[in-house]
């Protein structure tokens, strides 16, 4: 999708119920990772009249700590050089090395590079690093909100993760009041990728049956 400059959860939410009203969704079982979390929660807030369902996977609807570490690792995206020319697993190994005094979990460093992109023979980001670092308080954010979304929702976390704890609950509760919690062992902030099977699992059995 095209990149805008303004990044906020608001913003973030219009962006997919353009999208819904361009697939003619008229309501959706949403599912959200970290920002797109957020987002998922702010649209369910919203506009709850087109989310049958929502899952939000590793992320609470509270502030999100610590920015400092966001900042240097989109410090670091921004200084990856690569030539022109490279094959992609060279230019991603050369990007690999260069994140790696920053970003040390090789984990973190192999999801990052999924969004190194080579477009007309340079390998550039496809995330818009520029607007992250302008809004970084507003996605580290939540907004606030005073009316419950009334639907189904499942928060699922990974059990090495502090991004879902127990302090969130209150707060998940308030605006979700038919909320689920459940936290996959040994899974990290990326659930899917840590525990893939488990996260589908959760997800299905989360879903209405057919």
């Amino acid at each position: 999708s095209p990149h805008s400059p303004l990044m906020t959860y608001e913003a973030m939410s219009l962006d997919v119920q353009h999208l819904l009203t361009r697939l003619g969704i008229a309501k959706c079982i949403l599912l959200g990772h970290s920002m797109g979390g957020k987002t998922a929660m702010t649209l369910a807030l919203q506009r709850p009249d087109l989310v049958e369902r929502l899952i939000s996977v590793d992320i609470s609807p509270v502030s999100t700590a610590p920015v400092s570490e966001f900042s240097a690792y989109i410090s670091a995206m921004k200084s990856v050089k690569i030539p022109d020319g490279l094959s992609r697993s060279a230019a991603r190994q050369l990007a690999d090395d260069q994140l790696r005094p920053v970003v040390q979990l090789p984990q973190l460093r192999q999801f990052l590079l999924t969004n190194l992109v080579e477009v007309e023979g340079r390998y550039v980001w496809r995330v818009n690093l520029e607007a992250i670092s302008h809004h970084l308080a507003d996605i580290m954010n939540f907004p606030v909100f005073h009316k419950p979304y009334p639907g189904p929702t499942l928060f699922l976390g990974g059990s090495n993760s502090p991004y879902i704890s127990s302090k969130d609950y209150p707060e998940i509760q308030r605006l979700f009041p038919k909320a689920d919690v459940q936290h996959i062992e040994g899974a990290g902030h990326i659930v899917h990728q840590d525990k893939f099977e488990e996260f589908i699992t959760a997800v299905l059995n989360f879903l209405p049956p057919p």
